[in-house]
């Protein structure tokens, strides 16, 4: 079964159509629209920014600062051992599985961080991420 996008009404009918031809004991599965592109560009932006920013002397990378908001936003993460014996690593924080509402507030997350940390920003505007 392909994935149908819901974007006007001829999908809508194609959808509804593809549920009634359905064999017996089918699954059907309604998902809130992911990040959008502009989002996930804005989220790396201010990344980057925070990174080279180092609040409160952090020297992370974009990715561990990704963690940690997410962690901060209410994101739940699991811990698996590392193969060589190096310690354990996140698992599960996947930004692109965040829905267009919960990347709005993780967003807003690092920007509430970076006014009380003085991170400059390289975008002026609070825009981009609807």
């Amino acid at each position: 079964m392909p994935v149908i996008y819901l974007l006007g009404d001829s999908q809508r009918a194609y959808a509804a159509e593809a549920i009634r031809q359905a064999p017996q004991f089918s699954t059907v599965s309604i998902l809130a629209p992911t990040r959008t592109p502009p989002q996930n560009k804005k989220l790396w932006a201010m990344l980057r920014d925070v990174s080279q920013a180092k609040p409160e002397g952090r020297l992370w990378v974009p990715d561990t600062w990704k963690a940690a908001f997410m962690h901060s936003s209410g994101h739940q993460c699991q811990f698996a051992e590392g193969l060589d014996g190096s310690g354990p690593f996140p698992v599960g924080y996947r930004s692109s599985h965040l829905n267009v509402q919960q990347m709005r507030d993780l967003i807003e997350v690092i920007y509430e961080y970076g006014a009380r940390h003085a991170v400059p920003w390289t975008e002026a505007e609070r825009s981009g991420f609807a």
